[in-house]
């Protein structure tokens, strides 16, 4: 029997063992160690972020960012609404009260259009946001150089929230690296990983200083080495060793974005005749890395019948992410769509479908996935 092809496995490159084995060799297993503080720097150099703090999650890194930027109980805060849970729970985890904004349908990241409606309304209300959490989903960068100056206008924060998108650009900038702040997730189906974690980055060296602070218990500094805190802090810090992953990681991240780039179009191109198919669109203003490989069906019904045809034939699959304005947790939310009869993120949700995108993915297994979708069709 065939093995199943899953979505998004990890990809190791082989050099993580050699590095990992030196962290053994130099006993270098607790949280802090020179492999931590050299990802950090690689990061940091890769991106053009200026400075990098790895964390044990692209969540904890949402949320130390909320708290930097000054987000605090009864705040509000704008969120993509088409993006993965783990981007809006920060803002609750604040105490803070999450709006969240549709998607551009030729980008599928967050609509402009209906962000500086949002935004003019707040500000009329009275009751500005704080922070706006722009997602750059799928592994396509969001208009950021349009948001962050919409943010600038009205006077919000920005956190470019870039967990799906290491390596994705905006013209020639990274993903990740506008606004006041940037997060990055190394979780195991990501481009890259460390198994888990995540990273904080910025051009202000004073707030990924205070980043690390929060994130070791806020242990202010002892002449004794005393346990004092005059802050709450978290245990968010990346291990030593899974930063030694992440530098063998990061050395492959180029040939992970052209592979996963590759596979997109190898789908597009093979199934091309099938016009009930429609695929996530390349914005035109930089390189998506294709994080995970999105398409459209005709409608809901067809798109789960695809997931079940899939399964069957051992193909992983799934829908792209219910929007947070349709969760049960968010119920009650603001929620502003591209245009009044326009509930674009509502549309992916109910159409949408990933395919088996992950950089080993072989050519067999990548023909396997495409024989199933055209038996689908008939």
């Amino acid at each position: 029997m065939s093995t199943r092809i899953l979505l998004s496995p990890p990809h190791m490159s082989g050099e993580e063992r050699t590095l990992v084995g030196k962290v053994f060799d130099s006993n270098w297993i607790a949280p802090a160690g020179p492999d931590l503080d050299a990802f950090e720097e690689e990061l940091a150099e890769f991106t053009g972020a200026g400075h990098a703090c790895a964390l044990s999650s692209g969540t904890a890194a949402i949320h130390l960012a909320l708290q930097l930027l000054g987000v605090r109980p009864g705040d509000r805060v704008i969120c993509s609404s088409q993006t993965f849970v783990a981007s809006a729970n920060p803002i609750l985890m604040c105490g803070a009260i999450p709006v969240f904004v549709d998607s551009d349908p030729q980008t599928w990241c967050m609509s402009v259009p209906a962000l500086e409606r949002i935004l003019a309304r707040m500000e009329g209300e009275g009751c500005t946001p704080r922070v706006c959490i722009a997602v750059s989903l799928y592994g396509q960068a969001a208009d950021l150089p349009a948001i962050d100056a919409l943010c600038k206008r009205y006077g919000v924060k920005l956190l470019d929230e870039a967990a799906e998108a290491l390596g994705a650009k905006h013209g020639s900038q990274m993903a990740g690296t506008f606004g006041d702040l940037g997060v990055y997730s190394f979780n195991g189906n990501k481009i890259i990983t460390t198994s888990g974690g995540g990273a904080l980055v910025g051009s202000d060296p004073s707030l990924i200083e205070r980043a690390r602070f929060l994130a070791t218990q806020a242990r202010d500094p002892s002449p004794i080495g005393a346990y004092e805190h005059s802050a709450q802090g978290f245990n968010y810090r990346m291990s030593n060793i899974l930063a030694a992953v992440g530098r063998g990681q990061l050395k492959v991240l180029e040939q992970r974005v052209e592979r996963r780039r590759e596979i997109f179009a190898h789908y597009r191109d093979a199934l091309h005749e099938i016009e009930r198919i429609t695929w996530m669109p390349d914005a035109p203003y930089g390189r998506a890395t294709r994080w995970l490989t999105c398409c459209l069906m005709d409608n809901n019904e067809e798109r789960d019948r695809l997931i079940h045809h899939l399964d069957k034939d051992l193909i992983e699959s799934r829908p792209v992410w219910k929007p947070m304005h349709l969760q049960p947790l968010f119920a009650g939310c603001t929620y502003e769509p591209h245009d009044p009869d326009n509930d674009v993120s509502a549309r992916l949700f109910n159409d949408g479908v990933c395919l088996p995108s992950g950089s080993s993915l072989t050519a067999s297994e990548q023909a396997r996935v495409i024989e199933s979708i055209h038996s689908f069709f008939g």
